[in-house]
């Protein structure tokens, strides 16, 4: 049976057992209620993450029987605790939410659950979820990115000294680009902590990883450089994405276990 949305929410009861298959993937995207300085809004991780999920969904989901689920907004943030309006979970409930968000997809026909995770402060337990969700549900889980967070070996700004990791110059111009009304430029401002760029082990993307608050790097609470932000960069970084993550999709569709 053919269906026009690819949105599993949308689909009523009887038509799961027909939409969906063995075969089929669902994307739970992520993202995060959590301050981002004084020029992005709170919503920019659930923004990203579900625009590029919708994006790339759109684009293969037909090809790949690819399925998405509503974005989880309220997450692990509690690097920005000390924040007002910051909304985080522990990492404890995220653990059972996402093993809640497991069980149910396992009892649909459907075999293969990605987590495309805007917020890099989630990236280790859903890692560790994923194989929770393995052993647990017998499902086959991933774990993606919009794009890899600079602090995990992703890009950054040549400016940002490898640590443009919350609210600097590609998240900043992601929003220019998706939601241009919630971005006050007038007060971004350049804050990377230039002395741990010359460290050997101890920095972000480092061999060495240490426990960090993000008002450890001063008041306003980001970690980069948003001020050479423009929207044209937003666009070729959101398009880059959504390419990318279609075609990992394609990879998972191919992707089975148990390997024999």
């Amino acid at each position: 049976m053919a269906h026009a949305s690819r949105r599993l929410d949308e689909l009523r009861a009887p038509q799961v057992d027909t939409a969906l298959s063995a075969s089929s993937i669902i994307v739970q995207p992520l993202g995060a209620i959590e301050q981002h300085g004084p020029h992005l809004p709170f919503n920019t991780d659930l923004v990203i993450a579900d625009r590029v999920a919708a994006g790339a969904v759109e684009a293969v989901g037909a090809a790949h029987d690819v399925w998405m689920l509503p974005p989880l907004a309220y997450t692990k943030s509690n690097e920005h605790a000390w924040s007002s309006g910051t909304i985080w979970l522990s990492a404890t409930t995220l653990l059972a939410v996402l093993d809640d968000i497991g069980r149910c997809i396992a009892k649909t026909p459907a075999r293969k659950l990605v987590f495309l995770n805007g917020h890099g402060g989630n990236s280790a337990l859903v890692a560790a979820a994923n194989r929770e969700l393995r052993l647990a549900h017998g499902l086959m889980t991933f774990l993606a990115h919009p794009s890899i967070p600079p602090d995990q070996g992703g890009h950054s700004a040549a400016g940002e000294l490898g640590m443009g990791i919350h609210g600097g110059t590609d998240e900043t111009s992601l929003m220019l680009h998706l939601a241009p009304e919630l971005v006050d430029m007038s007060v971004a401002t350049r804050n990377v902590p230039e002395h741990l760029a010359d460290n050997q082990h101890v920095k972000f993307g480092g061999s060495v990883a240490f426990g960090w608050l993000s008002n450890d790097f001063g008041p306003d609470g980001h970690i980069g450089d948003p001020v050479p932000a423009t929207a044209e960069l937003g666009k070729t970084l959101f398009d880059g994405a959504v390419a990318t993550f279609g075609d990992a999709l394609g990879e998972i569709a191919a992707f089975e276990l148990p390997l024999t």
